[in-house]
């Protein structure tokens, strides 16, 4: 797949982002890939433990950490610079499986819903799952085109603190309330034909990236 900017051009616009960031992950066709993505501002052992949760119970190959440069739904002044993010995630991932990523910055695309059909154009037959927590579940319904995501990529909802009641009484979890797949079917949620999710309970952490750029909590 081609790209609207160059790498060099990149690089200058993300300073001290490595370049193999820029780059999708090589994936092979039959490989069953979780894309987990935010601002992981900053990323700590809450979010390893969604992305560990995801590898286990999904039985994925793959889990794509997805560092977006910026999220229309955040303030942006209190953004890190991406590099940052990218290194510490890298710290935080521990999983060889975990290809920590800044390619929506390649795609120079500001929508999840873009970067969604943009990775499924560049990698057929390779089966995605859209990964996030619980806390972004109970939100979905303000992402851009969120119906257009629900119909085209099975959805894996991972349990956070504080945030069950609101994920499952959501706009989308009513929405596609027949869709919804018992958590034991989730090791073949990703072949299934969306609309498809379902939602997994499991260990739950209760680190917040808000209060640890507050300094209310410790890594």
């Amino acid at each position: 797949m081609r790209f609207g900017f160059g790498l060099p051009a990149l690089k200058a616009s993300y300073p001290g982002v490595d370049a193999h960031y820029l780059r999708m992950p090589h994936v092979e066709k039959g490989m069953t890939v979780g894309l987990f993505g935010g601002s992981f501002n900053p990323p700590h052992g809450g979010h390893a433990l969604v992305a560990e949760i995801a590898l286990r119970r999904l039985k994925l190959d793959q889990l794509w950490w997805m560092v977006t440069p910026g999220n229309p739904l955040k303030d942006q002044r209190e953004l890190a610079p991406l590099a940052e993010r990218l290194k510490q995630s890298e710290a935080v991932a521990g999983d060889p499986r975990i290809k920590v990523t800044a390619l929506e910055a390649a795609f120079h695309v500001r929508y999840t819903a873009d970067t969604l059909a943009l990775i499924r154009q560049a990698n057929p037959g390779v089966h995605f799952v859209w990964v996030m927590g619980a806390d972004n579940l109970a939100t979905f319904h303000h992402w851009q085109r969120w119906r257009e995501i629900a119909r085209n990529f099975p959805i894996a909802v991972i349990d956070r603190p504080g945030s069950t009641l609101a994920g499952l009484s959501s706009r989308m979890a009513q929405t596609f309330s027949d869709s919804r797949l018992d958590e034991r079917y989730a090791p073949v949620l990703a072949r299934r034909t969306p609309p498809a999710w379902t939602f997994i309970h499991g260990p739950r952490s209760s680190l917040s990236s808000s209060a640890l750029r507050k300094g209310k909590l410790k890594k």
